[in-house]
């Protein structure tokens, strides 16, 4: 799953990676290294500018709320559980479906945050004698430092209890797609840590590899087996995960200092 990840890259540098043609610096968001649902956060996304005769998609970079509300949804209070769009059913499940067929995005981050069991934590939790087991975060990272390409989702709610011309009148929201933890060994892990993705967690947000962008991003592209084909796994090799502060486990807290590399995790030997 993805609960928690860091996005701490500006807006110019985004705009440059993903070839992003407008942007609204009003809607620059500060480095967040502690990114939670129902937070503002950016997508990249292929539409057309609004107010303009122009129907050709431009690339832009928008702030969007993480926890996707559906257009038919009566209330948007189930959107802080709707953060994580499974790649399996998205193209079938009635909150997604739509939103697959033609509003698809990318969310930049850092990497991702999920969090581990200890080994003695899980022999006590499996005997009952602990409810609640503490747990080590691990961040998760492409190896070679580049951005964290998050396939996503995103979606138009209208709140009728306000006229149109009221600034939260429209609710644009997003998730993130999900797919099965990789197997293979990572390209970098710690001596005493987890060799896999899979030892981490058995889902992991879907990292989209640049081949892929202009594909997933076109809204032009509407066949269900066409799109499907690019929800495969990117190659296995290209992620490092490694021990972080138990801070981050709190909300509140948020800085670079959360993507700090302990040298062996805070609750002892985990594998």
């Amino acid at each position: 799953m993805c609960g928690r990840y860091a996005a701490s890259r500006r807006p110019e540098d985004l705009a440059g990676t993903f070839g992003v043609e407008k942007w609204d610096p009003e809607e620059t968001l500060e480095p967040d290294y502690n990114v939670a649902p129902t937070k503002e956060v950016y997508a990249v996304l292929d539409r057309p500018l609004k107010d303009t005769d122009d129907p050709r998609p431009v690339r832009q970079l928008r702030t969007l709320k993480w926890g996707l509300v559906p257009s038919w949804s009566k209330t948007p209070e189930g959107g802080a559980r709707m953060i994580n769009a499974r790649a399996e059913t998205v193209h079938e499940k009635p909150s997604y479906r739509r939103a697959f067929a033609s509003r698809r995005c990318i969310l930049p981050a850092d990497g991702y945050y999920e969090w581990v069991t200890g080994k003695e934590e899980r022999e006590l939790e499996t005997e009952g004698k602990r409810k609640r087991p503490r747990k080590q975060p691990y961040f998760v990272t492409p190896a070679d430092g580049s951005v964290f390409a998050m396939a996503g989702l995103y979606e138009f709610w209208r709140d009728r209890t306000l006229p149109d011309d009221h600034p939260r009148a429209w609710w644009v929201t997003c998730s993130v797609i999900t797919t099965e933890a990789e197997t293979t060994p990572l390209a970098v892990s710690p001596a005493d840590g987890p060799r896999t993705l899979a030892d981490i967690h058995p889902r992991m947000p879907l990292m989209l590899t640049p081949d892929r962008w202009d594909a997933w991003l076109d809204p032009a592209r509407t066949d269900t087996g066409d799109l499907r084909a690019l929800l495969a796994p990117p190659p296995p090799g290209l992620m490092r995960a490694y021990p972080v502060a138990t801070a981050v486990s709190n909300v509140r807290n948020n800085g670079p200092e959360l993507l700090e590399e302990l040298a062996a995790p805070e609750e002892g030997t985990l594998f």
